[in-house]
């Protein structure tokens, strides 16, 4: 039987970086190699190293380790599920405001995994998703 995979969004990320919330001990838990990314969320992390950051090369090299950790899955197989989600949420009424998030979101139903995030309501209307709030659900 396949272990449940988890798709990390940024936010998720940035606590794990700052040491905050326990997200390290539950990552401990579950494994490290059950763990992914987006390359969204690397250009998210990347883009938090220019602004205020640029020069704090603590934070460069945690990057860069978790960068060397964690498996980074491309977007590149999700661009037509994003595409149908992105016009079904706009004909809903529901429109997906951030992009960057939506790439996240079907990122995790296209690679069939758990949509890690604080951000329930960026995520919550993308068809198919399975959420977890690591922050709210500390089991």
């Amino acid at each position: 039987m396949a272990k449940t995979k988890y798709l990390l969004d940024t936010n998720i990320c940035i606590y794990w970086l700052r040491n905050r919330h326990g997200i390290d001990k539950r990552i401990d838990t579950i494994g490290f190699e059950r763990c992914a990314i987006s390359e969204i969320t690397v250009a998210e992390l990347k883009v938090g190293e220019v602004l205020g950051r640029k020069f704090d090369m603590k934070h460069q090299r945690m990057v860069s380790d978790l960068l060397k950790k964690i498996n980074v899955l491309p977007i590149s197989d999700v661009i037509d599920y994003f595409a149908e989600e992105k016009v079904r949420l706009r004909l809903a009424g529901t429109p997906a405001d951030d992009n960057f998030d939506l790439l996240i979101g079907c990122t995790s139903v296209v690679n069939k995994m758990i949509m890690v995030t604080e951000n329930i309501k960026d995520f919550k209307n993308i068809n198919g998703i399975k959420i977890e709030n690591w922050i709210d659900d500390k089991g």
